[in-house]
């Protein structure tokens, strides 16, 4: 049985690490120690005593990444009311509709958000308060909000006439049972549910961190994820300040500039990212450097040797600001040439698996316990049956069950009993296999695709391969006319570099084309690349919306 509570690890934390920074503001430079955090959650307490906030009351936040951000959170999970984290690439619809579904009594948001904002889906909204420096930009009953938080300091000197000591950081544990966040799903279907997490959910995932000592004391971490989806939310906030380590935020996932300069500029020891970013970092930063022309990758790997591969991990190593530690990627499958690479050159990298339902996390392994081609292993407390005559060599939907699991859906019980079954096993929707507790994910059950000879395809395999060949930017494989075909989007800057133009680039898409199909052997080939005239719409985990795309 659980015995942690996410609540005292916060309690502990801030105590602990007072004179510790905690989280700096990429942008601005604005530094949050772990006292000022505390002094920060303590001044927000109060101003939910004046908005009369009650446990099951719901805060939303909405805006870009920032230490106010982290620090709302905190202090809502802390006064035992409930966050709704809203990711700020949401379009205005969906921001009003969980603003609304969620029953949000308050709302704090960067300014350009409160334009957005409809009187119909704030209508159960108390006040609204700015994230740039805790305003009050709206309150329903006349203003006596605007006024409190005019004189904080003056109520807050009043409530410590001692000064606020690192003895009056302390934090009621709620029960594990209770909801402490509802976080709306960003998924590639286009229909977005709110996830209820409790703190039981919350606490098993942190605590699996803090047991695998992957944050502590003095541990930098850059945070590029949006602290809005349950990835950043965990693994780039709650679980780095549990542990004590120096969180420097981006605003929102950065463009390949501004990361390469966030990067030498903060030093990271643990870095967690989407495989897009560390693939794409692995490519230009390393291998187009260590060779001419437009080699491919798959014929570079057989020729390494025990020169090239200390040179090969020096430049990525230099590349992630020199001190890296760990890398962690999860969110999508990782391309198996490039995970071939940094296994080869001894990158410390490592893939995990997880959902939303699940607070995320489901499978992970330290670098040294990593099996290759897979996600990791299945984390404590968590147990995963696959829905195969054959676990270990029939994919079949990926079940899931332990303390990670959701509560359910907020207020949609017809989703809930769909998703949970009556033996409390999630039913994931994903395909994988399962080898002792090596997990290995396949794909999307609805992404699957099955041609009319029976053979079955999964599309995110098939993609990852082609996302790191030469003048491919991103793919998308679908029937279309009825031919399994990928869709391309030409990588037009390395074009550019290559002088190329349209017919070249065709060109290119023909040797492509022959070099998957002769990877994938006997499996099912791709009969056409069809070129793609701009960027896939996205999540903002960086998934493709495949829906938008396929009929």
């Amino acid at each position: 049985m659980l015995q942690d509570n996410l609540i005292k690890f916060f309690e502990e934390s801030f105590k602990e690490h007072s004179d510790a920074p905690a989280i700096t503001d990429y942008f601005t430079s604005e530094v949050f120690t772990y006292y000022t955090l505390a002094q920060e959650v303590a001044k927000l307490h109060m101003l939910f005593d004046a908005c009369g906030l009650k446990e099951d009351d719901k805060v939303a936040v909405v805006g870009r990444n920032n230490p106010r951000w982290a620090a709302v959170c905190i202090a809502t999970l802390t006064y035992g009311s409930t966050v709704v984290p809203i990711m700020q690439d949401f379009d205005a619809n969906d921001i009003n509709h969980i603003i609304a579904h969620s029953h949000a009594r308050l709302l704090f948001l960067s300014d350009i958000f409160w334009d957005i904002v409809e009187p119909d889906s704030a209508r159960r909204v108390k006040a609204a308060f700015s994230l740039s420096d805790f305003r009050c930009l709206y309150e329903r009953d006349g203003e006596k909000l605007t006024a409190f938080q005019r004189d904080i300091l003056r109520h807050f000197n009043a409530r410590y006439p001692k000064g606020f000591l690192p003895a009056d950081i302390s934090y009621e544990a709620p029960a594990l049972k209770h909801v402490a966040a509802i976080c709306y799903t960003s998924g590639t279907t286009g229909f977005s549910k709110g996830v209820m997490l409790t703190v039981g959910n919350l606490t098993a995932n942190v605590s699996y961190t803090l047991s695998r000592k992957l944050f502590g004391r003095g541990v930098r971490t850059l945070g590029m994820l949006p602290l809005g989806h349950i990835y950043g939310f965990v693994l780039d906030m709650l679980a780095p300040l549990a542990a004590g380590s120096h969180i420097t935020l981006l605003g929102h996932i950065p463009s390949a500039k501004v990361l390469t300069k966030a990067l030498q500029g903060v030093h990271p020891h643990v870095v967690c990212t989407v495989p897009r970013i560390l693939e794409q970092l692995t490519r230009k930063e390393v291998l187009e450097r260590m060779q001419t022309g437009a080699v491919r990758l798959a014929s570079l790997v057989p020729a390494m040797n025990s020169l090239i591969e200390p040179a090969a991990r020096k430049i990525l190593t230099h590349a992630f600001g020199g001190e890296i530690r760990l890398v962690i990627v999860g969110g999508a499958p990782l391309n198996r040439e490039i995970e071939h690479f940094l296994l080869r050159i001894r990158f410390p990298f490592t893939v995990g698996y997880g959902m939303t339902e699940c607070g995320p996390l489901i499978s992970h392994s330290a670098p040294e316990e990593f099996a290759a081609g897979s996600c990791g292993r299945i984390v404590s407390r968590m147990e995963v049956r696959i829905a195969s005559s054959d676990a270990a060599k029939i994919p079949g939907e990926i079940l899931v069950r332990g303390d990670h699991v959701m509560a359910g859906y907020f207020r949609d019980k017809r989703s809930t009993a769909c998703a949970i079954d009556r033996e409390e096993w999630l039913h994931t929707g994903d395909m994988g296999t399962l080898e002792g507790d090596v997990l290995r994910v396949r794909g999307r059950l609805e992404s699957r695709i099955t041609l009319p000879d029976g053979r079955e395809v999964y599309p995110e395999e098939i993609e990852s391969r082609l996302n790191v060949m030469d003048g491919i930017m991103e793919s998308l494989v679908a029937m279309h006319e009825g031919r399994l075909v990928a869709f391309v989007v030409p990588d037009y800057e390395q074009a550019d570099h290559l002088g190329i133009g349209m017919n070249g680039i065709r060109e290119m898409m023909d040797a492509n084309l022959a070099a998957l199909n002769a990877s994938l052997g006997d499996a099912p080939h791709i009969e056409a690349i069809i070129l793609y005239p701009s960027e896939f719409e996205k999540t903002p985990k960086m998934s493709i919306r495949r829906y938008l795309y396929v009929k």
